[in-house]
């Protein structure tokens, strides 16, 4: 690796975590400024972990950078409600801290005269909601925001009506080849006088602008159709006869899916690729897709991890949509860097990678375990529930919902979400995902 290279994957490196420590400080931004607006008291508000490299106090808050980028906390008094001694504790929103804390003890010193009125617990179960959402609820506005910014005025890799290239003879997509063999039909395109250049403006007596609807219309001919093309500024009408051939499936979503094949309409000719930024709907669409996909990823995360071992600690190839962690990020940026592309799909791609994360961070969160924040969510929910229920049925007032009940769960919790962690960064390390 060249000196040049190496600067380079340092430099991606760099601004991935510059861009990691920004999204844990905005996550962590959204938990102090709810919590101050609700009046409880926040005595730490901290990014990263381990020793504090640089902290300053202002009003009753000390903020400061640790020096691990691994994630970030705030500290809210009176997390939990007071237990049989009657103890009060500061917690953490941080998963790790939180591991290490006493559910009942240490904290209690923290308290200074007048926080009885300041304390999370106290306050009602919907405010609670808001604090605790909006931490991971930045990320979701970070990650939507950078990416229909990039995806409006940069865009994505599109395909287009354009004629690339033609085929020469037909093959199955399912035999994967490309050089044509004897006995091989020649294709419909090639046939019909289609060249390299020529842009597909009507097909079937139908115009077409956009690669979708021209392939989804060729998939469903066989037969004679008429394929109407824009060559040297004038139209050309060429007649085409369409065979039946095996071509990848399609999902819902219009994307191909790997290795499986149906059999339709077949012309033969590879469509021309070019960045074209979307409009503010179809970038809205696209982030849905994302979303969905964020979500269908985290479903699947536990089916995912026999391969990820296999990947870690045997001879087993490491899937292009295996999980990756924040050391596998970094590696990416730097990869992206060292990529032979213009600069500006550079940063587009970096801010993408960086969107991905976001949205992981919100999702992940979201779920309702301790010590998630989606498990302090759940908790202030229940609690509602079942104040709503004592009042409708009449029955005395249940008092605040003692999460730190949970707490040997939200131990278990965290023990296999550090073990999985640790799993993704020998994998991260040892069998990287590559996108060279």
């Amino acid at each position: 690796m060249s000196l040049t290279s190496i600067l380079l994957t340092v430099l991606g490196i760099a601004v991935f975590v510059v861009g990691l420590l920004f999204s844990i400080a905005w996550h962590e931004l959204g938990h102090l400024s709810t919590a101050k607006m609700f009046g409880i008291r926040v005595p730490q508000y901290m990014v990263g972990f381990g020793p504090t490299l640089w902290s300053r106090k202002k009003g009753d808050t000390e903020y400061g950078i640790k020096a691990i980028p691994a994630g970030g906390y705030i500290r809210m008094i009176g997390m939990f409600p007071p237990g049989a001694d009657g103890r009060l504790e500061a917690r953490s929103t941080s998963p790790w801290r939180g591991m290490i804390e006493d559910a009942r003890s240490a904290a209690y010193e923290e308290l200074e005269p007048g926080d009885e009125k300041r304390l999370f617990y106290t306050r009602k179960p919907w405010k609670r909601v808001i604090v605790m959402f909006a931490g991971p609820f930045m990320n979701l506005i970070l990650a939507v925001a950078i990416f229909m910014g990039v995806a409006m005025t940069f865009g994505f890799q599109t395909q287009t009506t354009e004629v690339a290239g033609v085929q020469q003879c037909v093959i199955s997509q399912s035999d994967k080849r490309e050089t044509c063999e004897d006995g091989d039909p020649v294709s419909p395109a090639k046939a019909a006088g289609l060249q390299e250049g020529d842009k597909i403006v009507a097909f079937a007596g139908k115009p077409v602008d956009d690669w979708a609807t021209l392939s989804d219309r060729i998939r469903g001919t066989i037969g004679p159709a008429t394929v109407v093309v824009e060559r040297d500024g004038k139209e050309v009408t060429l007649n085409a006869v369409l065979r039946e051939n095996a071509v990848a499936k399609k999902d819902g979503n219009g994307e191909v899916v790997p290795n499986e094949f149906i059999k339709a309409g077949y012309l033969g000719f590879a469509a021309r690729t070019e960045i074209v930024p979307l409009s503010f709907g179809d970038s809205f669409v696209r982030m849905g897709d994302m979303i969905e996909n964020g979500v269908d990823s985290i479903i699947a995360l536990p089916s995912k991890i026999p391969a990820l071992w296999d990947a870690a600690f045997s001879d087993g190839e490491r899937a292009d949509d295996s999980p990756v962690g924040v050391v596998g990020a970094a590696r990416i940026g730097g990869e992206v860097m060292n990529l032979d592309i213009p600069a500006q799909n550079q940063v587009a791609m970096m801010l993408f990678l960086l969107a991905g994360f976001n949205l992981s961070l919100f999702l992940f969160n979201m779920l309702p375990l301790l010590p998630l924040d989606g498990g302090h969510i759940a908790g202030a929910l229940w609690e509602s529930l079942r104040r709503n229920l004592a009042k409708v049925f009449r029955r005395p007032d249940p008092g605040p919902f003692d999460v730190a009940r949970l707490m040997p769960v939200a131990y278990v919790v965290a023990g296999l979400f550090i073990c999985f962690t640790l799993l993704v960064l020998v994998a991260d390390i040892v069998n990287p995902v590559k996108i060279t």
